[in-house]
């Protein structure tokens, strides 16, 4: 299962993340990585962005972003 299909108000663990070269180092960047948790805060009407909360942060991940990672 993606970050993108994720609902609202779910904190889900990364388990992998997809995705090759600059886009997956931005990622990680981001602290976005292998075993950290993630909420879901909001999902726009149309899905894009996704807002997370991440290591005590919030984040707005495109949708192309957050299905380049996988969660449990």
């Amino acid at each position: 299962m993606t970050l993108k299909e994720i609902s609202c108000g779910k904190t889900v663990k990364v388990t992998k993340l997809s995705g090759e070269g600059p886009v997956k180092r931005r990622i990680m960047d981001m602290g976005i990585t292998k075993g950290v948790d993630i909420f879901v805060r909001k999902v726009a009407p149309l899905g894009d962005p996704v807002e997370v909360t991440v290591r005590g942060y919030e984040l707005s991940l495109r949708k192309a972003d957050a299905e380049m990672i996988i969660v449990e």
